[in-house]
C-alpha cells in the first residue's frame, strides 16, 4: 500500500510512519518540511495521486477552542478535497476518548474534525485514543513555574504513542470501518503520579504540586471521563514499562 501520513513527524505520526515502513508500505509524510501545507492545501492533491489511505494525526499546541476549531476544520477540509481530487479511498483520523460532552478548548477542535470527516465524501475510519504516556513530559514543559512543576488534576488511562501509531496502520490495512473500537492504556493513572514517577526514574529532583483548574476542559480531565469506557481495547505497555524503553520520547 501507499500510505500518506499528515503530521507524520509528530508524537504519534512518527510511530505510524515507522510501523507502516516496517510492514513494507510506501510512506508519504505530509508536512511543510516536505512541501505540503496542510492549512492552505498547497501541494496536497498532486502528492496524493496513487495513495491508498491517508492517516491524519495532525495537531496543534493550543487550548483555544476558536483556534483549534479553525485549524482542524481547515486542515480536514483541505485533506478531504485533495483526497477526492486524487482518488484516495480511505481517510483515517485520530481523535480522543470521552470528548462527546466536552465541546471546549482543544477538544472542541477534535469534535469539529470528527464532524468534517464523517460528513465528507471520502470513506473513513476514526480511532479515538486515550492520552499518551508522553503527556507527562509535555505537562512538565507547559507547567513549569521556575523550578516548580504545576500539574493539573487529571484522571487518565494513558497509552503508548507507538501502540496508537501501530493501530492506525492496522486500520489503514483493513479498510474503512467508521468509528473503530477506542484504544486506551492498560492502567488507570493520576497525572501527577506519572510526572513524579518519571522524574524519579530520570533522577531529576523537582518539586511538583497538583492544581485544580476551572473551566469545562479542565473539569472534564479531572473527572475521569477521559479514561474511556470499559469496552475499549487496551494497549499493553504500562507507563513504567514505557519509562524504560529506548528512544522514549
Amino acid at each position: 500500500m501507499r500510505i500518506a501520513i499528515a503530521g507524520g513527524n509528530g508524537t504519534v505520526g512518527r510511530w505510524a510512519t515507522a510501523a507502516a515502513a516496517d510492514r513494507g508500505h510506501e510512506v508519504l509524510v505530509l508536512s511543510r518540511r516536505t512541501g505540503h501545507d496542510l492549512e492552505t492545501g498547497d501541494g496536497l492533491a498532486p502528492a496524493l495521486v496513487g495513495v491508498d489511505a491517508l492517516i491524519d494525526v495532525t495537531s496543534l499546541s493550543s487550548t483555544s477552542k476558536k483556534r483549534s476549531v479553525e485549524f482542524f476544520e481547515k486542515v480536514t477540509r483541505n485533506l478531504l478535497d485533495a483526497e477526492t481530487a486524487s482518488g484516495v479511498g480511505h481517510y483515517i483520523a485520530l481523535s480522543i476518548v470521552g470528548i462527546d460532552d466536552i465541546d471546549a478548548s482543544y477538544y472542541g477542535g477534535k469534535l469539529a474534525q470528527e464532524r468534517a470527516v464523517t460528513g465528507g465524501d471520502v470513506p473513513w475510519s476514526i480511532l479515538r485514543a486515550a492520552q499518551f504516556h508522553e503527556f507527562a513530559e509535555q505537562v512538565l514543559v507547559r507547567g513549569a513555574v521556575g523550578p516548580l512543576a504545576a500539574v493539573p488534576t487529571a484522571l487518565i488511562r494513558p497509552v503508548a504513542a507507538r501502540e496508537v501509531g501501530a493501530r492506525l496502520v492496522d486500520i489503514a490495512e483493513t479498510g474503512p470501518a467508521g468509528r473503530t473500537r477506542d484504544l486506551v492504556g492498560p492502567e488507570d493513572e493520576r497525572l501527577i503520579d506519572l510526572v513524579r514517577r518519571m522524574l524519579a526514574h530520570d533522577g531529576v529532583k523537582r518539586p511538583t504540586i497538583e492544581i485544580t483548574l476551572p473551566g469545562l476542559y479542565w473539569k472534564a480531565i479531572a473527572s475521569g471521563v477521559l479514561r474511556g469506557t470499559p469496552g475499549a481495547d487496551q494497549g499493553s505497555i504500562t507507563f513504567d514499562e514505557w519509562l524504560d524503553l529506548d528512544h522514549r520520547p
